[in-house]
């Protein structure tokens, strides 16, 4: 008997097919074996395993076993939870297996938080976490307490998920690493990191969800620390681990951190010509440390290319402002029948947006559902109110937001208010902003746009209204800053107003004396009213000269060799005066100046930008 055990649990093993587990099914039929629980334990796990219904064979063969052991038991609960819909058939055969007078597994309860989890029934979860309990000897269990902290969290309750955790026994690094994941992704990464910090053994899996968390919360700088941490520990690199840390150079935008990344992949056996996905975000991360050109390098290498691959470097073009070499990608991609999917669709319109390329982006617009089965989005439309905005055609950009089939969200208004900033309409700009004030009530910078439009317009009862409304929601301007990278690989930040830089008094300098040659030169004169402040000519004089920005420009032009490219990073959108300073500078001084702003890169390079000053 046990040799026909081992032996059918040996042929089970090797079924892939439906056809396959009944034949058998009809040999342990023959062999008297139909009451055997263990087999038919196996059986339908194998059932569930290949997807088949549970009511439509496990259920009648389970119905036809006299007494059941724990393990049949548990393996029905286990198939129902493993069928979408089936919570309610997995529950009831865990009450029948109450009443029968069969003590349950943790495997049973596992199974059951599993599912709980899967569907967000918190409710029932606690009644089982309940019967852990009453049933008694559970409570100690490793993996019933992992399953049980898994269940909280994707419930959304911390709190009982921390609870569990700090009652268990005995934990691994599975424990820890789920609540760390979980105050990762719930934006608490001081918890996180606290959590980490008491880990006893760090295994790669803690040490990428602590990176994963650090790039996932915009904080760059703290994720690249870990992965530091990580290779001085010792611990290998994997995938996952290094999509990571290429978001996070992505997010600094520096070149030193980022050709690091690449050898540390390459060294690992992830480069791209060994992995679509590392040299998918590798492509990514180049096109935003403002390096497309070393992007497209690393795009050609790759042996395999996927659509994201396309989608990564197409959006690389668009953001430089390389509208043609992002459409002829586009071009190239569907003739090597790789299906675009409406990622690949957002980069080419917006492509064309940068370039004011409207029939272009008409076309591809209307192409998208009936040649490649694409629905417009709403981001999709964003993309084409921007474009329109952008080509002067405010009217035609706010028919298409009243004739879109969604409801429009923030995105779409937003598009339309930042083309009224820059043809000032302040009729318009009010209609889009009173949209963005109610779908967006705590999102300063519609606010700060609306201001700077009636600042332009000279209508500062407008303006006043604007702060006013900031005032009473308890909103702040948030502060601009810039970055840049020292030849040595340091970053320096400079926030608008600077002073407190080491070099401060050389760069009030040397910034007095590139805007003197400015106005000599260029008849450079300041833009006022890209101040949204009602103050006196000189003091809205001194405000511009202070921006971020300018000094990271300034602070280039000083340190980093002549031959080289300067390239600054902002948070927030390059104003008007800026943009004017930056392609003087770039005339005067022969150098080529890069910009990414939270919009876009800027290509400043004898006089003229890459946006074409639509921005």
């Amino acid at each position: 008997m046990m040799f026909l055990q081992s032996d059918f649990n040996f042929l089970l093993n090797g079924c892939t097919s439906f056809k396959q587990i009944k034949q058998v099914h009809a040999q342990l039929l023959h062999r008297g074996l139909d009451q055997c629980c263990y087999l038919l334990a196996k059986l339908v796990r194998t059932l569930s395993k290949l997807g088949v219904p549970m009511d439509a064979y496990s259920r009648p063969v389970f119905e036809r076993v006299t007494s059941p052991n724990p393990f049949l038991w548990t393996a029905m609960i286990r198939g129902y939870s493993l069928q979408d819909g089936c919570l309610s058939q997995s529950v009831g055969f865990y009450c029948r297996m109450r009443r029968a007078g069969s003590r349950p597994l943790s495997f049973t309860f596992s199974a059951l938080f599993k599912t709980c989890g899967a569907v967000k029934e918190m409710g029932l979860g606690r009644q089982i976490h309940a019967q852990t309990i009453l049933v008694g000897g559970f409570v100690s269990d490793l993996y019933v307490g992992n399953t049980l902290m898994d269940m909280y969290v994707k419930c959304g309750v911390l709190g009982c998920a921390r609870r569990v955790f700090d009652e268990m026994p005995e934990r691994d690094v599975v424990s820890w690493t789920e609540l760390i994941v979980a105050h990762a992704k719930g934006g608490d990464m001081e918890l996180a990191e606290d959590l980490f910090g008491e880990l006893p053994v760090k295994d790669k899996v803690a040490w990428t969800a602590m990176v994963t968390g650090y790039a996932q919360n915009a904080r760059p700088r703290e994720a690249l620390y870990i992965f530091e941490r990580m290779k001085n520990a010792g611990v290998l690199t994997d995938e996952v681990t290094l999509i990571s840390v290429i978001s996070a150079c992505a997010q600094l935008g520096v070149s030193r951190y980022a050709n690091s990344v690449r050898v540390v992949a390459e060294t690992s056996g992830f480069g791209a010509c060994e992995s679509v996905l590392v040299g998918s975000a590798l492509v990514d991360m180049y096109s935003k440390c403002g390096s497309v050109d070393v992007a497209f390098e690393v795009f050609e290498k790759m042996k395999q290319r996927n659509v994201y691959s396309y989608s990564s470097m197409i959006a690389g073009f668009a953001m430089h402002g390389r509208a043609h070499a992002a459409i002829q990608l586009f071009h190239d991609m569907v003739k090597l029948e790789i299906k675009p999917n409406h990622v690949t669709f957002i980069g080419v319109l917006t492509a064309c947006s940068h370039a004011s390329l409207v029939e272009q982006g008409r076309q591809v617009f209307a192409s998208m559902e009936k040649h490649y089965g694409v629905a417009p989005s709403v981001e999709h439309y964003t993309c084409i109110v921007d474009l329109l905005g952008r080509a002067g055609r405010l009217e035609e950009a706010l028919k298409v937001i009243e004739t879109m089939p969604m409801e429009p969200n923030g995105g779409v208004w937003g598009a339309l208010l930042g083309a009224c900033r820059r043809l000032k309409n302040p009729s318009i700009a009010r209609h889009a902003a009173n949209h963005l004030f109610e779908l967006e009530p705590n999102a300063i910078g519609n606010y700060m746009l609306l201001s700077n439009i009636y600042a332009s317009a000279g209508m500062w009862d407008g303006v006043s209204e604007v702060r006013k409304l900031m005032r009473e929601r308890g909103l702040k301007k948030n502060l601009g800053y810039s970055w840049i990278e020292a030849e040595n690989g340091e970053i320096h930040q400079f926030s608008s107003g600077d002073t407190i830089h080491p070099m401060y008094t050389e760069i009030k300098r040397a910034l007095e004396d590139l805007l003197n040659r400015l106005k000599a030169h260029n008849g450079y004169l300041p833009k006022l009213d890209s101040v949204v402040y009602d103050l006196s000519d000189d003091e809205k004089k001194r405000l511009l000269m202070t921006h971020s920005e300018k000094l990271a420009l300034v602070y280039g032009l000083i340190t980093i060799d002549g031959g080289c490219t300067i390239k600054i990073m902002k948070n927030l959108r390059i104003c008007e005066d800026c943009h004017v300073v930056m392609c003087g500078a770039s005339k005067i001084t022969g150098r080529e100046i890069i910009i990414r702003d939270n919009m876009r890169f800027h290509h400043f390079c004898d006089g003229k930008c890459s946006c074409g000053d639509f921005w």
